[in-house]
């Protein structure tokens, strides 16, 4: 990976669920729209699977933070 790749990982890295969703969203309208240069069309796909991937993270989060909830038996009787 090159270093603009590492700095734009980095960069995503610190991203929240909602900067990365619309973000992700802007990227699929342009990828949607065409008119891109294949070059560009590439480095979109990329920037919106790592995009993918921080959402996913959050998403996944939140899913384990619930359940612990769930599972907590403290809660139950609160």
């Amino acid at each position: 990976m090159t270093d603009d790749g590492t700095a734009a990982s980095a960069a995503t890295g610190t991203l929240g669920y909602e900067q990365a969703r619309d973000e992700l969203i802007e990227v699929v309208r342009r990828l949607e729209a065409g008119g891109t240069s294949l070059e560009d069309s590439l480095a979109l796909w990329e920037r919106g699977e790592e995009l993918g991937k921080v959402c996913r993270h959050w998403l996944e989060g939140a899913r384990a933070r619930l359940d612990a909830a769930l599972a907590d038996p403290a809660q139950d009787e609160a």
